[in-house]
């Protein structure tokens, strides 16, 4: 009963954030603004965001095809279209419960490929944590180019930038101190994780060890480099944001992909964090809502696509296994 409870509760709390999110910055617009944003719908340059759908197919493709390189140090020679279903399987799984889509990208390739689950889960992880430190990267440039124009919201707010940044702080020092607990401590319940979680660590720490790790590398680069490029075409489908400067895409970008987290798939958080931060640069709130919602509605349709027919063709295509 209590499992049922809990994992009813991860799909429906982050429901009820966005639908939450959605109510609050609909019910701010004014019903003229709200025409405004029909108005926006109608005269989008769909071209422009057939193209940022087909530059996000190719970031799909990378991130699958950067996964044979762990696997491969790991000793599985996988299939690539088995790579590809479950890594579209599992953005479609993220739609439901926040990051559950690892457990199942795991579990499908345990499936079909017989790749042991701590290992193929390990992997991924290994991937999150790149694809975090090249995230801090976009956040760091983001920040440093916009430092005055963040700093004078944050002042606006009335926010407590120093208790932001003493929590900061705390958290860098308490994470330092859990890894070298980890690394160095004799404990027999750090032993025993670490004995429990073997597998998991080596296909996390496959990175440092395979031969093909720069290849690696460049494609976990070129990966945020499509996110952001498939965020930068789409500025063109609206005449009122086609102009807009590479800096503001680039905070629009990086705020969008924080917003992902908050709710399934980033709904209602993605387009009122667009048209928060778009405020800022003197955007319209009307443009800004619009702007959010056609980058999240479009990519959305494709996540639920290309995750239904993978799901579809997985157990067709290994029929025979």
């Amino acid at each position: 009963m209590k499992k049922q409870l809990r994992k009813w509760l991860t799909i429906l709390i982050p429901l009820l954030i966005g639908i939450g999110i959605i109510y609050y910055q609909f019910t701010t617009l004014t019903s003229e603004e709200i025409a405004k944003i029909k108005v926006s719908f109608q005269k989008a340059n769909y071209n422009y965001i057939l193209l940022t759908l087909v530059i996000a197919c190719i970031g799909y493709w990378s991130r699958a095809y950067r996964w044979k390189f762990a696997l491969n140090h790991l000793g599985y020679q996988t299939k690539f279209h088995n790579n590809f279903f479950t890594v579209c399987v599992s953005y479609l799984v993220n739609l439901t419960v926040p990051r559950s889509g690892e457990i199942s990208r795991a579990a499908l390739l345990k499936k079909y490929e017989d790749v042991p689950f701590d290992k193929a889960f390990g992997t991924i992880v290994a991937e999150r944590i790149v694809d975090f430190l090249v995230f801090l990267l976009f956040v760091f440039i983001g920040f440093v180019s916009q430092y005055n124009t963040i700093y004078q919201f944050l002042i606006d707010k009335k926010v407590p930038i120093k208790s932001l940044i003493y929590i900061g702080i705390a958290g860098i020092v308490m994470m330092i101190i859990f890894i070298l607990i980890w690394i160095y401590a004799e404990w027999k319940i750090i032993k025993k994780l670490k004995k429990k979680l073997s597998g998991l660590m080596e296909g996390m720490t496959t990175i440092y060890k395979m031969k093909d790790r720069w290849k690696y590398v460049f494609h976990s680069f070129f990966i945020w480099f499509s996110y952001l490029l498939m965020f930068y075409v789409a500025k063109f489908a609206l005449p009122e944001t086609s102009e807009i400067s590479f800096d503001i895409i680039i905070m629009g970008f990086v705020f969008g992909s924080l917003a992902i987290g908050f709710s399934n798939g980033g709904l209602g958080a993605f387009p009122f964090s667009i048209a928060l931060i778009f405020s800022l640069y003197g955007i319209s709130n009307n443009i800004g809502t619009a702007f959010g919602w056609l980058v999240w509605t479009s990519q959305t349709i494709l996540t639920l696509l290309l995750g239904l027919i993978s799901y579809v063709l997985l157990p067709i295509l290994n029929r025979n296994k």
